[in-house]
């Protein structure tokens, strides 16, 4: 399968998460309130988010788009119920 993303903005990305969640642990740790972790477990989840959102748009925009000017229409909506099915369970 062909790159459909950009990997250094979702690697950007995901580091930044991995820091949300290990500032998390330590508020943990440190007795913070709890609204206080909740938010940041809140962003960390809408940063989560919103790599799925841009590694489907990627894969739409792609490895879709090339499968259906390639004529592989039955290939393509067959990806494209697959990759419904597994972001709806996100």
């Amino acid at each position: 399968m062909k790159q459909c993303m950009d990997s250094e903005n979702l690697h950007r990305r995901l580091k930044k998460i991995i820091g949300q969640l290990n500032a998390i642990d330590r508020m943990i740790d440190e007795d913070v309130p709890c609204e206080n972790i909740l938010m940041q477990i809140n962003a960390s989840k809408s940063a989560l988010h919103k790599v799925g959102h841009i590694i489907v748009e990627g894969h739409l925009n792609h490895c879709i788009k090339d499968a259906i000017e390639e004529g592989n229409y039955d290939e393509a909506l067959l990806d494209v119920s697959s990759l419904l099915e597994y972001y709806s369970r996100i």
